[in-house]
Formats: C-alpha cells, sequence, structure tokens
C-alpha cells in the first residue's frame, strides 16, 4: 500500500533507500528500483534489551554518514521514530495523530493517504484510488501446469503479525473446509497459500486433494503462484495483498475493517464486507480490533456467497471482461467505483 506513492517519488527522480524487516525483504528484492536497508526488527521489537540496544547501534552506524532530502517514518508507533533519530535528512517526516497532514484520514484508501502524506499533496477530486503496482521482477511460478479447469487459491490462516494477533479478521476455517469441498466437487483444483505460522490449518484439510503450499513458498513465489491461479480467497491478511499484485481475479472477505481501505483497488477484485448492519462495523482503529467473541461480521459471510462472487468474476474474465473493483454486502447490495446496484 505504499509502493505506488513511493515509485511516484522515484518517478520525480529521487534515489530510495527503503529500511525493511526480513519477512518483507525478499518482495521489495523484486523492485529494481528500490535499494533496500535490511533491519532485524524482530530483535528490535521483541528481543531483550541488550539485543535491542545492539541492533538498533548497528543500524545507526549504517546510516549516519548518510545525507537524504527526505527520511519518512510511516508508522504511529515512537519506536520507529527512534530508528532514524541520526539520519541527516533535510526533512523529516513521521505519522501524527494530532496533525492532518501526516495522518491517514479514516474511510479512504491507505494507498492514496500515504501518498497523499509522503508526496505532501494537496486534496482534490480524483476519479480513480491509485492502483497496486507489481513488481517488476518475479520468479517463475512454482505451478506451472495446471492439473484441473480452474485452479484457486485459498488464504485459510494468517491475520498475525509481529507485534501482535489479529484473528478476529479471518474468516472461519470451518467456511474454507465448506468452500474447498465444494470447489473439489465440481472438479477443480484447490491449493493452500500460507506462512509456517499456518501449519495448525493442515489437519482440516488432510483427508482433501488439495495441493498444500503452507509455509513453503517465500513472498515472491507467492505472487508468481497467484499469477499461475484463477482466482484468490482470502481475508484481509498478507497473501490477500501480495495477490493484488498478481494478475488473478481475487475474492477479499472483509469484517473488522474496511475494504474501501485496506483492499487492493484494481478490477478483478471483489470484496464481501460482513456485518451488515452491524452498528460496530468497522471495529479496527488503527492499531486494535474489539474484545469480540463472536466475530459475527466474519460468520455473516457464507461459503455459497463466496462461491457466487467467485463465479461471477471467472466467467466475466471468461468472456474477456474485466470486473470492476467492487464491495459486495452479504444482503445483496454492491458498492463499485460508480455507484450502488442491486445483484
Amino acid at each position: 500500500m505504499t509502493i505506488p506513492a513511493v515509485r511516484a517519488l522515484y518517478d520525480q527522480g529521487f534515489a530510495i533507500h527503503w529500511v525493511c524487516g526480513k519477512a518483507v525483504h525478499p518482495l521489495l528484492q523484486c523492485y529494481s528500483w528500490i535499494n533496500l536497508i535490511p533491519l532485524d526488527d524482530k530483535a528490535i521489537l521483541q528481543g531483550k534489551p541488550w539485543e535491542r540496544a545492539i541492533n538498533i547501534a548497528r543500524f545507526w552506524r549504517r546510516l549516519i554518514f548518510d545525507r537524504y532530502d527526505l527520511c519518512a517514518t510511516l508508522y504511529y508507533d515512537r519506536r520507529y521514530r527512534l530508528l532514524t533519530l541520526p539520519v541527516r535528512a533535510s526533512r523529516k517526516l513521521a505519522l501524527a495523530h494530532n496533525d492532518r497532514e501526516t495522518a491517514f484520514l479514516p474511510g479512504r484508501p491507505r494507498v492514496d493517504e500515504n501518498a497523499r502524506v509522503l508526496l505532501q499533496s494537496i486534496d482534490s477530486c480524483q476519479d480513480h484510488t491509485r492502483l497496486p503496482l507489481p513488481p517488476d521482477r518475479l520468479p517463475e511460478s512454482p505451478w506451472p501446469c495446471k492439473v484441473a479447469r480452474r485452479r484457486i487459491a485459498i488464504v485459510p490462516g494468517g491475520t498475525n503479525n509481529l507485534l501482535r494477533k489479529q484473528t478476529v479478521r479471518r474468516w472461519p476455517i470451518e467456511n474454507y473446509v465448506a468452500l474447498t469441498q465444494q470447489l473439489l466437487a465440481r472438479g477443480w483444483e484447490v491449493a493452500l497459500i500460507g506462512g509456517q505460522e499456518d501449519v495448525w490449518v493442515r489437519p482440516l484439510f488432510k483427508n482433501m486433494n488439495v495441493r498444500d503450499s503452507i509455509g513453503a513458498l517465500p513472498l515472491p513465489e507467492v505472487i508468481s503462484a497467484c499469477n499461475s491461479c484463477d482466482a484468490v480467497v482470502s481475508h484481509d491478511t498478507g497473501p490477500l495483498h501480495l495477490a493484488g499484485l498478481s494478475g488473478t481475479s481475487l475474492i477479499g472477505i472483509f469484517g473488522p475493517t474496511d475494504p474501501s481501505v485496506f483492499s487492493p483497488r484494481r478490477s478483478s477484485v471483489t470484496c464481501i464486507w460482513g456485518g451488515q448492519g452491524f452498528a460496530c462495523r468497522p471495529c479496527y482503529d488503527g492499531r486494535d480490533f474489539a474484545p469480540c467473541q463472536f466475530n459475527g461480521c466474519m460468520h455473516q459471510v457464507t461459503p455459497e456467497l463466496v462461491l457466487r462472487e467467485l463465479d461471477h468474476l471467472l466467467e466475466e474474465r471468461d468472456e474477456g471482461k474485466m470486473s470492476p473493483w467492487r464491495i459486495v454486502c452479504p444482503e445483496g447490495t454492491s458498492k463499485s467505483d460508480q455507484n450502488w446496484v442491486v445483484l
């Protein structure tokens, strides 16, 4: 969600030096115009005090002799500002809740808000949001040959990050199982995508003929794998955004987070937003979620609804049409870039 804004700076003639943690380093390596500065973010955020101090000192030594036109820290968490203290820059920028110019405004696409803050642009009427920017170099797909008419990838795990678990935004695993059973009954190929922390989902699919790539694919290969799929089905988690960088059709399942803010905004993407009519939706405040016990907004999205929207995307692609990005609500209304329509 930040890459399109950074690319705009690059197109203006700036050299880009990007500080990144180990998790996203392989992905950013796929952009030839980005110079990477790796950082052991896990040691700094979760390590013992002496580990944090050593890693911060090492990082400072790498930056202290360089000069920059702009140093941008696109986090609210003040700990990230500590990392850039010794950086010598003509201008420094960091997110702040109490300043409109450096705060992400609620309800707006995050990709556009990154651009507004980073480029210091003034609000103006725009027809379309910025599109995801695919990498300019990717490895070959790990799944080169289909074994069925359709190949659908699903993302049944995920939702955790380095600092906290966020399982409230996960579509119930039993719904992924039910959807997989229906896809397999059609004779379609189903592939599982996820990280090493998602191995807990495997027993639920052990008696099904699925392609299991849980924990097997680095981030660039996830994008390549998505490119070889007819569609990807995922809730709001990392692989959703990786699929957004590919050319595949995409079903995004949302509840606690607003898809108009966090979804990849391109053609052939349909977001299903559960919780229609819930006063608590969305409950994400930029850091945490409500202490919800039932997660009703995600339960409201049924496998049948997902399958219906998946069929719609695939049929339009078969006919050579590019479906516009849109939001679908369980009651049967959808929001597109243009208007509200009845399905």
